[in-house]
């Protein structure tokens, strides 16, 4: 199991995820436990890539419930199609929101959160939890962005 990420400074945002990405394939794999494997994915990402906040919302009798994350205190519960993470377990999407405040019913967990991008993962066809980043910057998440964490999220769906 490593100790430590090995990110490279001065690097471009696709070559941080190229070297981060791996790396967290390489943590999760042998252990079983996916609430030990979100909250090490979780910890990655924040402080690999820097983001503000990063979790993970699981899907559980009809709600999201908070799961492993890091950062400031979190939503607790949210409702299905309620702010952006409800809205991407509706639509079964990934959502850019380049500023936070013009995203109709979004829920401000933080006020120091300024853009996100949430993205589902899928168990028999179905949503079956989120993950949410945060950025404290307007426009931070972009194409890049999506791209590898949607490849992230292929690697969560098969701990699930």
């Amino acid at each position: 199991m490593a100790e430590e990420l090995i990110i490279e400074e001065h690097t471009s945002k696709a070559e941080k995820y190229q070297s981060l990405i791996p790396q967290i394939e390489a943590l999760v794999t042998g252990e079983s436990d996916l609430t030990a494997n979100l909250a090490n994915i979780a910890s990655a990402l924040k402080y690999g890539m820097e983001f503000f906040w990063v979790g993970f919302y699981q899907v559980k009798e009809e709600q999201l419930v908070l799961g492993p994350f890091q950062g400031p205190i979190a939503c607790t519960r949210i409702m299905k199609g309620k702010g952006v993470c409800g809205t991407s377990w509706a639509k079964g999407e990934t959502i850019i929101v380049d500023n936070v405040d013009e995203f109709p019913g979004h829920i401000a967990c933080s006020s120091a959160s300024k853009s996100e991008i949430v993205l589902p993962a899928f168990k028999n066809e179905e949503v079956n939890l989120i993950l949410d980043v945060d950025s404290d910057v307007l426009n931070h998440f972009d194409k890049v962005d999506r791209e590898y964490l949607e490849k992230l999220m292929r690697i969560v769906e098969k701990l699930l």
